[in-house]
């Protein structure tokens, strides 16, 4: 999981996939500037860095805007110069909301899209910010607790959930919880550093502190009853621990891996270290014993305030949220192939759910924990099946090993074509 980028922002211009509407190679849709009074249209962005826009789920509905999806500039130009961080709905922007990457920026994210699967529609599970996206990662929703150890005390919450601290209760049902009672092996893997905003509406803070014991909006799992009663909290661990698991074929089955802020990719952090970050993770999994029984799904949190044209579907009172990139990275996933079925990080829960549990869902009626979860998201309607992105009746292929060294734009070697 990376952060803050929209579909078109990273892959609004690969070919054969849902991007910028665009006729002779100009773009066709353009996003009110009410500063300038001019239309912007989306425009090429060489930059490593970025700036993006504010994105709580005041400005997730803006941006939106009942459908038109033109809020994006506005947003950027109402926040205040000060405030404490992108979360903070208050935020100022920068003027590249409207900009886009391409393989010129993103080299080795255009070559897992060629080789592998690219998903084209896959949405934020909610429409708001980095804490309820990583809690619906892990659990399916996002909510406010009332009585610790009590999951029926919970009531939705994707705006402003409670941020996790040594005193936060996450008590309704995460998957950790299914995947212990299944004795289903599993690692949150983290990056040690620090989390790139405030935890709090203050205009300044100090940095935050991000490590496996310190819960944080990256690191919600030490705050969930469930862990902490199964006794899993020590599965909560470095990322260094994923590359000596990947390095020597002991990886659990299933693993979450969560950047810190430098290497998350969230504006203002570089582009090219986040890219660099996310194949040394690839490459040490191809590299490993695990090769030939692993699928590796990327995507990013939310859409960081960045363009997209396409309108989120309705789901339900949660979401969906904007369009984030999504990619799939197996020796089973289908070649060259682009996924246009409608997605939400949801996906993830019902794959590990039915590879490894038996179609167990995390469902207040089976579970033995109920909680007033609006509804089942794995089960919904709208949502595809990743199954559908592999060919697991064909040998697996080798792996695609993708240098990690360069400036953006510098030409890459694909080997195990």
């Amino acid at each position: 999981m990376q952060e803050n980028r929209s579909f078109d922002h990273y892959f609004g211009t690969f070919p054969g996939a849902d991007g910028i509407p665009m006729q002779k190679g100009v773009p066709t849709v353009c996003v009110p500037d009410p500063m300038t009074q001019q239309c912007v249209r989306p425009f090429h962005d060489a930059s490593d860095t970025n700036h993006g826009g504010p994105h709580g789920k005041p400005n997730a509905l803006a941006d939106i805007d009942g459908g038109r999806m033109d809020g994006f500039i506005a947003q950027q130009e109402l926040g205040s110069a000060v405030c404490s961080g992108p979360d903070d709905p208050s935020c100022r922007g920068g003027p590249d909301v409207m900009g886009y990457h391409d393989q010129r920026e993103i080299p080795n994210y255009w070559a897992y899209a060629r080789h592998y699967v690219l998903q084209d529609h896959m949405f934020e599970p909610d429409a708001s910010w980095s804490l309820p996206a990583h809690l619906f990662l892990v659990s399916g929703w996002s909510a406010t607790c009332t009585r610790p150890g009590d999951p029926s005390s919970c009531t939705n919450n994707d705006t402003l959930p409670p941020v996790p601290s040594p005193t936060t209760h996450y008590d309704w049902t995460d998957l950790t919880y299914l995947l212990h009672q299944h004795g289903v092996s599993w690692g949150y893997y983290l990056s040690a550093g620090t989390e790139p905003d405030c935890e709090d509406d203050a205009a300044v803070c100090p940095s935050h502190p991000q490590y496996p014991s310190i819960p944080g909006y990256w690191n919600p799992l030490p705050d969930f009853t469930t862990v902490q009663q199964d006794g899993q909290v020590g599965d909560i661990q470095l990322v260094a621990n994923f590359l000596a698991a990947a390095k020597d074929g002991t990886l659990p089955a299933v693993s979450w891996i969560v950047p810190n802020g430098d290497v998350s990719e969230h504006p203002a952090a570089s582009i090219s270290v986040g890219q660099r970050y996310v194949t040394t993770l690839v490459n040490a999994v191809m590299e490993g014993p695990a090769w030939d029984s692993t699928a590796i799904f990327l995507t990013w949190d939310d859409w960081g305030g960045f363009y997209d044209h396409v309108v989120p579907p309705v789901v339900d009172e949660n979401g969906y949220g904007l369009r984030v990139p999504g990619l799939v990275i197996s020796p089973y996933a289908r070649r060259h192939y682009i996924d246009h079925q409608v997605l939400s990080f949801d996906a993830y829960l019902k794959f590990i759910e039915d590879v490894f549990l038996g179609g167990q869902r995390l469902d207040p009626a089976t579970d033995t924990r109920p909680d007033p979860r609006p509804d089942v998201r794995e089960n919904a309607p709208q949502l595809g099946n990743l199954l559908r992105d592999f060919r697991f009746t064909r040998a697996p292929r080798r792996p695609l090993v993708l240098p990690t060294s360069g400036a953006p734009g510098t030409t890459f070697a694909e080997r195990g074509r």
